[in-house]
């Protein structure tokens, strides 16, 4: 009798996929995934044994026809400990989970691994031993699973391990099972080389070595100095960096060219590049593209979530990221913290496909001080472990360098890229910051209409709306409003007539949320912050005289109305410690003593909330018998608690047109990416109003989008109105 795995389109049972071919297959693509971390042995006996139940005649009726519904990953998973004893329960919980997703050790009642290892009533799968040959592992095979670096890792490191092993074989036989039943989407998984990545980027080293050359200055002058500081610095081993660069630094550019160099140097697979908000992906993911190449660049976070729908309607290009988003198998990866740190918690196969490919890595954070404070010691030891165990470079890349040295393993050394911070810091000082206490939104409107050039950041969307309506009674000429009610395209195009005016010269008064603190370039000679932690201040310095076109420019810190200071959250307790920075120190908080006091104080008042969920004392519970939460923690682990909900919105006649044609075909998902420009994030109230008010509806896009269909709800100013004039009880900080 012989035994399948996958079935095809044809009854003819010569074109099914005999089930040792895929166990085989599938044992190979594991093996190979895991030798970048020496567990290739493991891997490799966990995907031979990874659908031994399928040996079964019940599975094999199934695949005949049968209805009845078959387990075909226990069977593996009980082989595994039979053999292997407590060894084998780390292949256990991989094999269990392969579809249905890493479960709890012996915790709650459902999909737990120990009740499923002692399960009697399987269906017989000894017909394995007819055609398959399982091989031993050997003392020197199980030496591959991590050694803990510290005892208080111990734990961690072995739950993290088996994350690990379970993302090769989940991706391995994704990976299979797609050749065999679907080849005309697996032939457009082919990334290109990253060694090629750095001779690439070697006329983005000419232009921006030309542009300082004919632009001669002190700060153009730190700037080349800062880039070859890191191209010298990336010759070094695998390890723990920091890259602390002022604002205006040209930190993106000198962290790519350090991750490319290193890469090179190190032989790794790839960079992943973290960023914590979506709306400087796009424009980062743009500067990448532009320097190495839009093949190589893969852009993934919420808004570039793929419908599935028909393969054969996407573009070529398109193809090739689609399939890339499954499990990061690209040179340049762009993402977000939110996708990479609850990738490495998440207990789910589609999100734990990737993890392999994060192994022998470049890992650069961008905006370092925005690591999620709730899990910061879980995210911390995660990437710790990667460094210890998976031959991973971590930077952390920032203006204000959080002080985490008491916060990871001792056997962490962490190695600074730049090292005259002072000196940077006084060649990059552009701006004096003076604080102006308690402000009332009358008293900021009639300040800022009295500037010809200022911009205004507060903390809310609703106080930027009160603020900027204020503001537009004095002075109409000039006067504008940025906030993520606008979609991305809406704000590409006031971002450029702002930048117009400020080179012209001409009247500009702008009122932003944060979310023009990311990374936006724009320069003015005056800023005005609504009180908020340092690290958001620093970024609001960053678009006061950015150029150094003034001797100093002015940042104003102020204390606004109660509305203007979010209640829900820690921001109050980060503005409370920014105003102790300032009585230790006086208005000179972006000292490096200022911000390194600022981090201290902020994560001891925070100790107890570093791991507000106990992330690691549920691993910790299952040290001695392996029996890990996994599903719990997955559940556990998530960051954005209250889930944004993506809404559509017909900002101008290219949407509306999108948004039709979409709504006639047969493939909506193929407009995915197209669309992405004309989204606005909104929370699951906000939309349950505008359903109500009959703004918006799901049916006609086959449930995959939220399509705002009436066009008054949508601002040319102000961007998405809200239903109703609904309110959140308590308005929780968005950018």
């Amino acid at each position: 009798m012989k035994f399948y795995a996958h079935t095809s389109n044809s009854d003819n049972k010569k074109e099914w996929q005999l089930l040792i071919d895929h166990l085989k297959n599938v044992a190979e693509y594991a093996e190979k995934f895991a030798s970048s971390f020496g567990a290739d042995r493991l891997a490799y006996v966990a995907g031979l044994l990874h659908d031994l139940g399928k040996y079964s005649i019940e599975f094999q009726s199934r695949l005949e026809g049968s209805n009845e519904k078959v387990d075909h990953s226990t069977a593996g998973a009980i082989e595994a400990e039979k053999r292997f004893g407590i060894i084998g329960r780390v292949l256990a919980y991989v094999i269990s989970g392969h579809h249905g997703g890493l479960p709890n050790g012996n915790r709650g009642k459902d999909r737990n691994l120990l009740p499923r290892l002692e399960k009697k009533d399987i269906n017989d799968y000894s017909y394995y031993k007819k055609e398959l040959e399982i091989p031993s592992i050997q003392k020197s095979d199980l030496l591959r699973i991590p050694t803990p670096k510290s005892l208080i890792t111990d734990a961690f490191s072995r739950s993290f391990f088996i994350r690990i092993l379970y993302s090769c074989i989940v991706d391995a036989d994704f990976l299979d099972t797609e050749k065999f039943m679907s080849y005309d989407r697996y032939k457009y998984r082919e990334p290109k080389p990253i060694d090629k990545l750095y001779s690439d980027f070697q006329s983005t080293l000419e232009m921006l070595e030309e542009k300082s050359r004919k632009n001669p200055s002190n700060i153009n002058n730190a700037r080349k100095e800062i880039l070859s500081r890191c191209i010298e610095m990336a010759g070094g081993k695998a390890g723990f960096y920091t890259l602390t660069v002022p604002t205006g630094g040209g930190k993106t550019y000198s962290s790519l060219a350090f991750a490319l160099k290193h890469a090179k140097t190190n032989k790794k697979n790839r960079i992943i590049y973290v960023i914590p908000y979506t709306s400087i992906i796009e424009q980062n993911a743009d500067v990448f593209r532009e320097a190495v190449g839009s093949e190589s660049v893969l852009e993934h976070h919420s808004n570039y979530d793929y419908p599935d729908d028909s393969f054969d309607t996407w573009k070529n290009e398109d193809k090739k990221h689609r399939l890339a988003t499954e499990n990061w198998d690209m040179p340049l990866v762009v993402t977000t913290s939110v996708q990479f740190f609850e990738s490495m918690f998440s207990n789910k196969s589609s999100k734990c496909r990737k993890l392999h490919n994060i192994a022998n890595s470049v890992v650069i954070l961008d905006e370092a001080q925005m690591m999620p404070i709730d899990y910061l010691r879980p995210c911390l030891y995660a990437l710790s472990e990667l460094i210890s165990n998976y031959n991973v470079t971590v930077i952390l890349c920032t203006a204000t360098q959080p002080s985490i040295d008491k916060l990871i393993p001792d056997n962490i050394k962490i190695t600074e890229i730049v090292q005259n911070q002072e000196q940077l810091n006084k060649i990059f000082k552009r701006v004096n910051i003076q604080y102006i206490g308690n402000k009332s939104d009358d008293e900021i409107s009639l300040e800022l209409s009295r500037l010809q050039q200022v911009l205004c950041i507060v903390n809310t969307r609703r106080h930027a709306k009160e603020l900027f309506e204020k503001l537009y009674r004095f002075r109409k000429e000039g006067t504008y409003h940025l906030s993520a009610r606008m979609c991305p395209a809406h704000r590409k195009i006031v971002l450029n007539e702002i930048r117009k005016r400020l080179e012209e010269e001409r009247e500009c008064r702008v009122v932003s949320t944060q979310l023009i603190e990311a990374g936006v370039d724009v320069d003015f000679p005056v800023v005005y912050r609504s009180m908020a932690g340092i690290d958001s201040i620093a970024q609001a310095s960053g678009r006061c005289n950015r150029e150094g076109k003034k001797e100093f420019g002015m940042v104003y810190v102020f204390e606004p109305e109660v509305h203007g200071m979010p209640k829900k959250g820690r921001f109050e307790l980060n503005a409370s410690i920014t105003r102790s920075t300032r009585r230790k120190y006086g208005d000179d908080i972006l000292a490096s003593k200022a911000i390194k006091y600022y981090f201290e104080e902020l994560y001891d008042f925070e100790r107890e909330q570093l791991d507000s969920k106990g992330i690691l004392e549920d691993i910790n519970e299952g040290k001695e018998k392996l029996l890990f939460p996994f599903e719990d923690i997955s559940k556990k682990f998530n960051i954005i608690e209250n889930d944004m909900v993506t809404v559509i919105v017909p900002f101008d006649e290219a949407a509306k047109q999108l948004i039709y044609d979409m709504e006639k075909s047969k493939y909506p998902g193929m407009y995915a990416r197209s669309l992405q420009k004309y989204s606005v994030q909104i929370y699951p109230f906000e939309k349950d109003a505008l359903v109500k008010a009959g703004a918006t509806n799901i049916e006609k896009t086959g449930g995959i989008y939220w399509i705002v269909n009436d066009s008054s709800f949508y601002d040319s100013v102000m961007g998405l109105k809200d239903a109703n004039d609904v309110k959140a009880p308590n308005e929780i900080l968005v950018y």
